[in-house]
């Protein structure tokens, strides 16, 4: 978190989303920031994430580069953050993310592994982590994090990281059960109906060995098909589940940053249903109700599923309405400088 704060001016928390594809959390910042002080208010800045991809933009970036497995077993560069505060980060996207098997069409589903996450689990418990927080998003494979639990075993003489001390959480913002994280995430990985069977059926035979030899029951967990099982392969690994916003969130203070701002601004770039469904948008205009502040959303479109509801009384700016969509996609952050410029003025 960083803060030009000085008394004699308001002071407007700037906490977004990334816009996916077009600028990370910590651009939006810095595009908001320049328009909030061209309206003359202070900023502090504070890059969110609700605990997939951008989740180490949140925490201050990446410090790490790990050689590790890939998704489809070739080895990939992947970065991830340890502080010195003991708290390391990984994005399960940096090792095992479909963009890095290709995507859709360049996946293979069947043999796509989450074992270079769990090498780099096991590379940070090696490396001094006292927590090791793991986001789940943008994942691969549907191998119920089968790759993730032998690698960490293989690599701490088979210790998992609650035996040594270490603290394991998985930030998660789904409710899906182990056995159906094929049928619900195979089809975005590429798996067709056949091999969504065959997934699911190796699904439930490895939640059947979880038990015999960890004594670990994935199904009574709500999330553990999150990254096509990965969630349940953290709790074999002694980790928990948390709701990715709320832990974000509290590492870095959102709660205490907004009851130092006079107004905040948030967004992503598409504003949807979703958004206030565990996503940043929705935690943050939660976290400003209670102080009755204006809070001014900006978004690269405004999707018609957007709930009226939610965004009554708040300042919403539909940069591809406003600006017009070609702006809105490859200037977008001359647009959020503008539309929080012009926002800001009218609460000065």
């Amino acid at each position: 978190m960083s803060t030009d704060a000085s008394p004699a001016r308001p002071v407007v928390l700037v906490a977004p989303d990334k816009f996916r594809g077009s600028l990370s959390a910590p651009e939006v910042v810095q595009a908001a920031r320049a328009g909030a002080q061209e309206a003359g208010w202070d900023v502090i800045g504070m890059p969110m994430a609700d605990g997939g991809e951008g989740m180490l933009d949140a925490f201050g970036g990446a410090n790490r580069t790990s050689t590790v497995t890939g998704p489809l077993g070739a080895p990939v560069e992947a970065q991830w953050r340890l502080g010195d505060d003991g708290l390391a980060i990984i994005e399960s996207a940096a090792a095992s993310g479909l963009v890095l098997a290709g995507g859709k069409e360049g996946n293979d589903p069947v043999h796509a592994t989450s074992a270079g996450t769990g090498e780099l689990v096991a590379q940070a418990v090696l490396a001094g982590a006292r927590r090791v927080v793991v986001g789940l998003g943008g994942s691969a494979m549907s191998d119920g994090g089968h790759g993730a639990v032998e690698a960490v075993l293989a690599a701490l003489d088979g210790d998992r990281p609650v035996d040594r001390g270490v603290e394991l959480l998985a930030a998660c913002d789904v409710q899906t059960p182990f056995v159906d994280a094929a049928q619900v995430f195979g089809p975005q990985k590429g798996a067709d109906a056949g091999q969504v069977v065959e997934l699911t059926g190796r699904l439930f035979a490895l939640q059947s060995d979880y038990v015999e030899r960890f004594g670990v029951d994935v199904s009574q967990t709500a999330g553990a098909g999150a990254a096509g099982g990965l969630g349940g392969g953290v709790l074999v690994l002694g980790g928990a589940l948390v709701p990715g916003l709320r832990l974000v969130a509290d590492q870095v203070g959102l709660e205490e940053a907004v009851g130092r701002a006079d107004a905040i601004v948030t967004g992503e770039g598409a504003l949807d249903a979703e958004s206030f469904n565990g996503k940043v948008v929705g935690g943050v205009v939660d976290a400003a109700e209670p102080y009755g502040i204006p809070v001014v959303v900006v978004a690269g479109v405004l999707r018609e599923d957007a709930p009226a509801a939610r965004l009554s009384g708040l300042r919403v700016v539909d940069l591809s309405a406003t600006y017009g969509a070609a702006a809105s996609w490859n200037d977008t952050a001359a647009c959020i400088g503008r539309a929080v410029a012009e926002q800001l003025r009218g609460l000065g």
